[in-house]
């Protein structure tokens, strides 16, 4: 039988029909009354199909969707198949061989009662699932659920709160609801689960199935809202940030005592005031007299932040311009992110037009007291002033635009929601606010002639499809405590889910009240250190915190005070699994992959791990248990913490890990193998995070450098872990830029047959400038010596490798 969506009379139940095993041959438009109202299928891909329900008989309503830039494509083969119940409206959703997947109960409509949004409706759509079914995504909800069955979730975009209608089962599906304004996800045992939106012209969502696979629905995803960019390769090394760098000659001192102590670095930021007072806020130009060498000038003492006005008085300044800001930090071979806002103070020059052109939204946001308000980003003409305004920034050589505060946060009074925005009112668009920000941002760079950097922004809020802007998110100002560290996994997690495949979280945490804002204080150390050693498994490894605190590693102690010691080696080891951290990011980029992987994507079929919110693939081949609770401090808010113990690096205490079921797993410090399936008590002194690796992985090492461009690739370590066959495949290109885009990378494939003990090294496939035409690599057989965590290796077999196809047996 050879249909897509097929009609069926069913009164009380919604029940599939038998249907034939094998691709179905499917129309591509169906629209059908039923009842008072009209449904629509329409297939974007064999793999993702949406769904608009409308009431009356008339044609569908114009609704701009955000998120989906995919046009609709025309073919005969798909893998997701449609019941249509005539007398309800009810689908099942089928796999091509016939199984149910997901069933869409009754749909509701309530005419809106709010002027501006006359004519549209609050909308409901109920689904059924299968009792036991798993259910993750809805964004970063700073929470400590990966499982969000029996929940009722409000979904508005705040500070520490990323709301994205998506769900997906661990059966492999997933359900795109797309609507960018308040909305509601609810899962009660008896009435079901279900979207409910504000304000809507009609209920629109997308169903994607692809393989029955998590890796195969987040294609769909990335094929619907558009491919992950690729970030440059800098991004991957650790970052140093702060609330805030009051003058340049502050930062630059960071980055000085980061390169003499050997500490690597890639990154550090400036964060907010460098533009002056509150009133001059998010001016986009140095007009803080510390940055531009005019302290004691009149003219610009009205620009001085309030609480610079008691610094002692400045001598001659070592960097006098921001302009030789940008170059320092460049010469020493750093990057540098600036922050930027979704607001503007009223002296700034953007506040002034942006009112003019009556895009300014008449919201009161942070600073208080100040004047700020957000401007429209929906409004195309206020993204086209706002990077005007940003290109001398461009122009002076910023690496990474930090946009702060992008939901936009502000204090919700009544008549906000009300408040007509060039999209629709503001409680039907808000949770797209982010997306067109960064957007607007992102294109605009991509488009300045001459540009070749890679556009990145870090941005506090997101949306779907956020990942094809050049974006990524952080978790917000979170408070420094074990138990928000712990609801940091399970968010981080289930964002990735939702197709956003770069994520961060402040390390350390913002807020320290709890620790007198102390870095010598032990608990806040041990704290510190945790989630830093964290950090190095996350696809943006980021040090911050609010002020008064010194979150820099230095802060900490020195050579020999365990704290200090563990955090470097934390991110000496972030730099040696560059090339393959790298090379997931090419897997993102080329095979819509995901960095940050729960375990649901590669051990489905184990219902222990897929409900795990504490552990999680970093990559295809690390397993990472981060550790979530003070195991040798304790917290004193009167003093500053004490130890249980008198030397911490005595102590071993134990944390339980568990090892998904259907591999062999290797304790990456010890090399000792274990059998997947069951929990193991790991003992974790203090510079040890429990990382394990699957058996048949083949993963590459590189160099101990500085920064991550400071030694060529041209010589990496190559471990091999017996106990199954396995694949690499090294990924590299330029670095930065977009050739990419164009084809210019090189790709490497490892092939390990265990049987035969033999590595084979394919042949090398593209091409980029520098890419290495010749070089070295130096393959261990991991064992009980050879290849332990991040010791010197040992009984490495070399191999000259010239790009042709080289076998090893080891």
């Amino acid at each position: 039988m050879k249909r897509g969506v097929r009609t069926c009379c069913l009164t009380a139940v919604l029940v599939p029909v038998a249907m034939q095993a094998g691709a179905v041959v499917v129309k591509t438009d169906i629209q059908q009354q039923v009842g008072d109202r009209t449904v629509a299928i329409r297939y974007y891909s064999p793999s993702v199909v949406r769904v608009t329900v409308w009431p009356g008989s008339g044609k569908m309503p114009e609704k701009k969707s955000f998120s989906v830039i995919m046009k609709p494509e025309k073919s005969a083969r798909h893998q997701v198949s449609i019941d249509l119940n005539e007398q309800t409206g009810a689908l099942c959703f089928l796999s091509a061989e016939g199984d149910t997947l997901l069933l869409a109960g009754t749909s509701a409509f309530t005419p809106c009662t709010h002027a501006v949004d006359k004519g549209k409706y609050e909308v409901t759509q109920t689904f059924r699932l299968k009792d036991d079914e798993v259910v993750y995504g809805l964004g970063q909800l700073r929470d400590t659920a990966m499982n969000w069955r029996g929940r009722h979730i409000r979904l508005w975009n705040n500070n520490t709160y990323i709301s994205i209608p998506y769900i997906t089962s661990n059966r492999g599906w997933g359900l795109y609801w797309d609507n960018a304004g308040r909305s509601f996800f609810d899962d009660d045992s008896e009435k079901g689960t279900s979207f409910r939106s504000e304000v809507a012209p009609m209920i629109d969502y997308y169903f994607i199935y692809r393989d029955g696979t998590q890796d195969g629905v987040i294609a769909g995803i990335r094929q619907l809202t558009g491919q992950a960019t690729m970030f440059p390769k800098w991004t991957l090394g650790f970052w140093q940030c702060r609330e805030r760098y009051k003058t340049s000659d502050q930062l630059a001192e960071v980055l000085d005592r980061y390169r003499q102590l050997h500490i690597p670095l890639d990154g550090i930021v400036q964060d907010w005031q460098y533009w002056g007072c509150d009133s001059n806020w998010n001016a986009m130009r140095f007009q803080n007299p510390y940055y531009i060498n005019k302290v004691g000038d009149p003219a610009w003492a009205k620009y001085l932040p309030q609480d610079l006005a008691n610094l002692p008085k400045q001598q001659e300044p070592r960097l006098k311009s921001p302009e030789e800001m940008v170059k320092f930090v460049h010469d020493n071979n750093a990057h540098l992110m600036i922050s930027i806002w979704a607001s503007f103070g009223p002296w700034t020059a953007q506040y002034k037009e942006l009112k003019e052109m009556g895009a300014l939204l008449p919201f009161v946001t942070w600073p208080l007291n100040s004047g700020t308000q957000p401007y429209d980003a929906f409004n195309p003409k206020a993204r086209d002033l706002y990077w005007r305004y940003l290109t001398p920034l461009y122009r002076m050589g910023m690496d990474a635009w930090w946009t702060d505060s992008s939901e936009p946060d502000h204090f919700e009074k009544p008549g906000d929601d009300d408040y007509l925005t060039y999209a629709g009112s503001w409680r039907s668009v808000k949770n797209a606010f982010p997306l067109e920000h960064n957007r607007g941002i992102y294109e605009h760079q991509r488009a300045m002639k001459g540009n070749w950097k890679r556009s990145i922004q870090m941005t506090r809020s997101g949306s779907f499809g956020l990942q094809h802007y050049g974006t990524f998110s952080w978790s917000g100002d979170i408070q420094a405590s074990w138990d928000e560290m712990k609801k940091q996994i399970p968010s981080g997690l289930n964002f990735s889910l939702c197709g956003i495949p770069y994520w961060n979280t402040d390390l350390g945490g913002f807020f320290h009240w709890d620790y007198n804002n102390d870095p010598k204080n032990v608990a806040q150390q041990e704290l510190q250190t945790r989630w830093i050693e964290w950090g190095c498994f996350l696809p943006v490894m980021r040090s911050h915190s609010s002020s008064p605190m010194l979150p820099e590693l230095y802060q900490f102690g020195q050579e020999g005070d365990w704290a200090y010691d563990a955090m470097l080696a934390a991110v000496k080891l972030r730099y040696r699994l560059l090339p393959y951290s790298y090379s997931a990011m090419g897997d993102v980029m080329l095979n819509s992959g995901t960095v940050m992987r729960p375990l649901v994507m590669d051990f489905a079929a184990d219902s222990l791990a897929s409900r795990l919110n504490d552990e999680y693939m970093y990559g295809r081949s690390l397993l990472v248990h981060p550790v979530t609770d003070p195991l040798y401090t304790w917290k004193d808010s009167r003093n500053n913490g004490h130890a249980i113990y008198p030397d911490v690096r005595q102590a071993a205490a134990p944390v339980s890990v568990y090892l998904p079921k259907g591999t062999k797993w290797y304790d990456f410090w010890t090399n000792e193998v274990l059998d997947g399936g069951q929990t193991v008590m790991r003992p974790c002194p203090i510079d040890i995070l429990p990382v394990y690796v699957k058996a048949g992985t083949v993963m590459p090492f590189g160099p101990d450098v500085q920064y991550s461009s400071e030694k060529p690739w041209d010589d990496l370590e190559i471990r091999v872990y017996p106990g199954a066959n396995g694949t690499f495949t090294l990924y590299e290109d330029e670095g930065d830029g977009y050739n990419y885009e164009k084809g210019a990378y090189s790709l490497i494939r490892f092939d390990y047959d265990d049987a035969t003990r033999t590595l084979t090294i394919q042949p090398r496939e593209g091409k980029y400038k520098g890419m290495l035409a010749s070089r070295r690599f130096r393959v261990v057989l991991v064992n009980g010596q050879s290849g332990r965590g991040d010791l010197p290796m040992q009984g490495a077999r070399s191999v000259e490798y010239k790009g042709k196809k080289i076998s090893v047996t080891l």
